[in-house]
């Protein structure tokens, strides 16, 4: 039986978020520059968008770059950024041909500026198209986005002793509100590449209750198959979020 008629549509995830690792090492068991794996790694990000979409997905995070990845080389960093602004420019009309909707979650204030004049682009363009929303997470960190959340709660926390408001509540909904994305469900599905069991600081307050599907495979290599594989296993998987399922 094909893949994509063995998957049952409505128990197909809303939201799934990718971890996208192993670019370096696709290049380096070729022999090949860590800036080729990445712009491999591009065009897969490309496939498994269109793939995505097809699939009737809601919501697709991608990991493009962390708070972290700054200590790279400045060559590598550069390059990465580089191939972020082309992708923005130069894909509108594979955004609008299957009506993608871009948006963002990270610290947009430590971008650099033609990189995030680019992006905001891409949310004003995009705003209106009907599909999949692909949420770019760029100069992003969980731990970063919590604290920055908090930091908008307490302030508002604080304006209300002066208006008379009333003030946030301190409940884990409340405090959700003040994500960079708070009407974005959680992911039901993470996936990461290139067999690595880690969560490199990705979603940390969203995916408290996500499944994880780990694959081998370099990111460079994956195919719309790899993401209807991660999908059917998904929809093995009995999802108790901390409770029990009666029989």
């Amino acid at each position: 039986m094909p893949l994509q008629s063995a998957i049952d549509n409505p128990g197909i995830p809303a939201h799934i978020g990718i971890i996208m690792d192993g670019n370096g090492r696709w290049a380096r068991k070729r022999n090949q520059n860590r800036t080729q794996g990445h712009l491999e790694g591009l065009k897969t990000a490309k496939r498994i968008v269109k793939a995505a979409s097809d699939m009737g997905i809601a919501y697709l995070t991608l990991y493009v770059f962390s708070t972290e990845n700054w200590k790279r080389a400045a060559e590598e960093v550069g390059f990465i950024m580089g191939l972020v602004k082309r992708y923005l420019i130069e894909e509108m009309d594979f955004y609008r041909q299957n009506g993608i909707r871009i948006r963002y979650t990270g610290d947009f204030a430590g971008l650099p500026e033609d990189i995030g004049g680019e992006i905001q682009k891409a949310l004003e363009n995009t705003k209106a198209f009907p599909g999949l929303q692909v949420i770019l997470a760029l100069n992003y960190g969980g731990r970063d986005e919590i604290r920055r959340a908090v930091g908008r709660f307490i302030q508002d926390r604080r304006e209300p002793e002066l208006s008379g408001a009333e003030a946030p509540a301190i409940t884990e909904g409340g405090i959700s509100q003040y994500l960079d994305n708070p009407d974005i469900p959680d992911p039901d599905l993470i996936i990461r590449t290139a067999g690595e069991f880690r969560t490199s600081n990705f979603l940390l307050w969203e995916a408290a209750y996500s499944e994880y599907y780990i694959s081998d495979i370099l990111w460079p290599d994956w195919t719309e198959e790899d993401l209807r594989l991660a999908v059917l296993d998904f929809q093995k998987r009995e999802r108790r979020f901390g409770g029990i399922i009666k029989p």
